[in-house]
């Protein structure tokens, strides 16, 4: 790539899950996203506190900007309160608790360093893992019109459905607890509720409207995962395009990637290779207020670039 093309990327930020592997040092890690041309990192659920001793004063001196923090943040080694959990759904009392101070532990991370922004993993109904790889395998291998797909679906569907409301009722009361503690403390940030790679994960578009439609008024929306709505969509969990139509108003970020099947975190259009399907989601795109790449680490840096470029033609041309 040319030295005279401009890097920089303006409003758009950059997830550390890109490269947070190959950089056990916080600085370096920081470092190399910000020589892509970024101006502005989501420091993600898996930045340790060791890390931060050397990212803080990177933040201080200006060097980077933090758009958003991804809860649970920093990494909390636990995984009740990793980022595949029930987390503030939790029917035990003491551990949906314990989320909800882990969740506001992330928003005074992200108000201090001038974030926009907490992402939220919700929780999910807890469907044992092994059972939602068969729907993906029988997905790659019949096919999603296969018969033995839709009967095993339409199984997965009544078991998630049968309980996804007790569930979508304490991730609600939990984050009507967040929203009150952030308040009392004076944090300034944004809850975006993010929709998940995996079926039995929550929320899918319609349980986001209902928690933000109960929450009226609290600074909670949508966290609009492109590729994960994309995986969910050709699952058959919602109309990952359609759906979005009351939730637009509603939209706190995204994350930027693709897929190709149900395989996520590709450079848009590049790695798909197709010019046109991505184009869907740029009005979502459009109307966040946070915009965040999150790419996995094969994505290659003239990749990132000439995605950017191509995404940033596709929005223009849009206005």
């Amino acid at each position: 790539m040319s030295q005279s093309l401009n890097l920089d990327k303006g409003e758009y930020s950059f997830s550390t899950c890109w490269n947070i592997r190959r950089q056990p040092s916080g600085a370096a890690m920081i470092r190399e996203i910000s020589e892509l041309g970024f101006r502005y990192v989501e420091l993600n659920y898996n930045v340790t506190k060791e890390m931060l001793t050397e990212i803080e004063p990177m933040i201080e001196r200006g060097e980077i900007g933090v758009s958003s923090v991804h809860n649970t943040f920093p990494h909390t080694p636990d995984p009740d309160y990793g980022t595949d959990s029930v987390l503030l759904g939790f029917e035990d009392e003491e551990r949906r608790v314990k989320a909800v101070e882990l969740l506001v532990r992330s928003a005074e991370y992200a108000h201090r360093y001038g974030a926009k922004a907490v992402v939220v993993h919700p929780g999910e109904v807890p469907i044992a893992h092994e059972d939602v790889k068969v729907l993906e395998q029988l997905y790659h291998d019949e096919g999603k019109d296969s018969q033995a797909y839709r009967e095993a679906w339409a199984s997965f569907i009544e078991r998630r459905e049968s309980a996804a409301d007790g569930y979508l009722q304490r991730i609600i009361h939990s984050l009507d607890e967040v929203c009150n503690l952030s308040a009392s403390k004076g944090l300034n940030v944004k809850f975006g509720i993010e929709t998940r790679s995996r079926p039995n994960q929550m929320p899918t578009l319609a349980e986001a409207k209902k928690v933000i439609d109960a929450l009226k008024g609290a600074p909670v929306g949508i966290w609009y995962d492109t590729g994960h709505a994309i995986m969910m969509d050709r699952m058959g969990l919602y109309d990952s395009v359609g759906e979005m139509q009351g939730l637009m108003d509603h939209i706190v970020g995204v994350h930027i990637h693709e897929t190709i099947g149900l395989s996520d975190h590709w450079c848009p259009y590049v790695h798909s290779g197709d010019p046109h399907f991505y184009d869907a989601y740029l009005p979502m795109i459009q109307r966040a207020g946070v915009k965040v790449y999150e790419l996995k680490a094969a994505c290659e840096t003239q990749q990132i670039h000439e995605s950017h470029e191509l995404l940033l033609q596709k929005l223009a041309a849009l206005k």
